[in-house]
């Protein structure tokens, strides 16, 4: 999964916990997540893939988790960040402290579902902000599901910026192509 930030040397390692198949048991669940308001399966999930790494000996060395962030007006009509459910059931897993305040989404974007890598680019391109200071320099940047990485590099870009050094991506599925 590294090839898909090839060219980002900060970004130390990817992992992802499940393979994300369309009509699959991971897609049905991430579905229940997103859509239906489980939100213990967010909780649950993180857990495990917080658990599975610990037990691997691949737990990183971060700092800190950050979830990606979900607009203010996606969030509210959903009533919470499936990423951060995700990033909370990670870190009672690992003792990993995490943040789902650090990043924001500065605009409200189209779905990435069905647009191509280019497309995808475009449609997060600068979106992301630091809004408060952050004082560590190696960070997980923890979602549900990497397809083109599109996301997560921008997430990357603005912490970067911020002066964070270190990167590791974790998500709780890969999209298979």
């Amino acid at each position: 999964m590294n090839f898909k930030f090839a060219g980002t040397p900060e970004i130390v390692s990817t992992h992802s916990f499940l393979l994300f198949t369309k009509k699959g048991k991971v897609q049905q669940l991430l579905h229940a997540l997103k859509y239906k308001g489980v939100k213990e399966v967010g909780l649950m999930l993180g857990f495990m893939f917080g658990q599975e790494m610990a037990a691997s000996g691949i737990l990183p060395p971060a700092e800190l988790i950050i979830s990606v962030p979900l607009h203010e007006k996606k969030k509210k009509s959903r009533g919470y960040n499936q990423s951060d459910l995700l990033a909370e059931g990670f870190s009672n897993a690992t003792g990993i402290p995490w943040s789902g305040t650090i990043l924001s989404r500065t605009r409200h974007t189209a779905t990435q579902t069905g647009k191509s890598k280019t497309e995808r680019r475009e449609n997060v391109k600068g979106v992301f902000s630091v809004k408060t200071e952050i004082t560590v320099q190696s960070v997980i940047i923890m979602d549900d599901v990497l397809t083109t990485g599109a996301t997560l590099e921008e997430c990357v870009h603005a912490l970067k910026t911020a002066g964070c050094m270190e990167f590791y991506i974790l998500t709780i599925a890969l999209a298979k192509h």
